[in-house]
């Protein structure tokens, strides 16, 4: 380990015991260790496919197909994957009572096996755990939708209630925004003195505001990232390293 890196590690340990109140923001980067593509990096998901806009889902029954056939094709990866050391760190911060939630991109529900109360989550980007009537609001669960998607030969179920579209609970382009994690996750930013920006490009908007809005109201920045974001000069501390192994360290948990 550098020099440079063992001092980043020990500021950011610094930084963390010095903190009354903790807020992580974290974004695709933080999973990339637990085998979850990110979408953005070269040769990311995006690269490959483009998003399928909310409203072409809504309109569009061959939309909706190829969306759940995408989400399918990804199940080996959500499937199989456990919480990572950034994962851990985190939890371990919101054991302490350091953190009072987690804000997030991601859409894995790795923060909330990785030990944090679901209610302590704030999903800005929705859940892929778990499905949503996009008419009647009803829950279905993705098996309910597999086996019928596989039995009608790829063609995506509707609601048995009302009719309406299933979709994944996330939020895709085109989709309002969840207000109520909006807003949680706006009152963390305003109340904490440090918040740790982990894992994400920052280039989302308008979740890519939370970190300016904790700088402009009294709190410590840090931006941990394998790659450049466009708030690096904003940042008290920026690494650009691995997630885990700076995490980990930095937590010793």
């Amino acid at each position: 380990m550098t020099a440079e890196r063992t001092g980043r590690i020990r500021r950011l340990r610094a930084m963390i015991e010095a903190a009354r109140v903790i807020v992580p923001f974290t974004g695709a980067g933080i999973s990339t260790e637990c085998g979850i593509p990110d979408f953005r990096s070269p040769g990311g998901l995006w690269s490959r496919n483009q998003p399928i806009p909310f409203d072409a889902f809504m309109t569009s029954q061959a939309m909706r197909d190829e969306a759940w056939r995408r989400r399918f094709a990804m199940e080996e990866y959500f499937a199989r994957a456990e919480p990572g050391r950034g994962h851990r760190a985190l939890a371990e911060l919101y054991r302490r009572g350091k953190a009072p939630a987690v804000v997030t991109q991601n859409i894995d529900n790795l923060h909330q096996r990785s030990g944090i109360e679901p209610a302590d989550v704030v999903e800005l980007h929705g859940n892929t755990t778990y499905a949503l009537c996009m008419k009647c609001g009803g829950h279905h669960m993705l098996h309910w939708v597999r086996e019928r998607f596989e039995a009608a030969g790829g063609v995506a179920p509707s609601c048995p209630e009302c009719g309406g579209p299933v979709k994944t609970a996330t939020i895709s382009f085109g989709q309002p925004m969840p207000e109520d994690a909006m807003a949680r996750a706006a009152e963390l930013a305003r109340g904490c003195d440090l918040f740790l920006a982990v894992g994400s490009s920052l280039v989302v908007w308008p979740a890519a505001g939370f970190p300016l809005m904790a700088k402009k109201n009294g709190a410590k920045l840090v931006i941990l990232n394998r790659d450049s974001t466009d708030h690096d000069d904003t940042a008290d501390l920026v690494i650009h390293d691995d997630i885990g192994d700076i995490l980990a360290a930095a937590v010793a948990f």
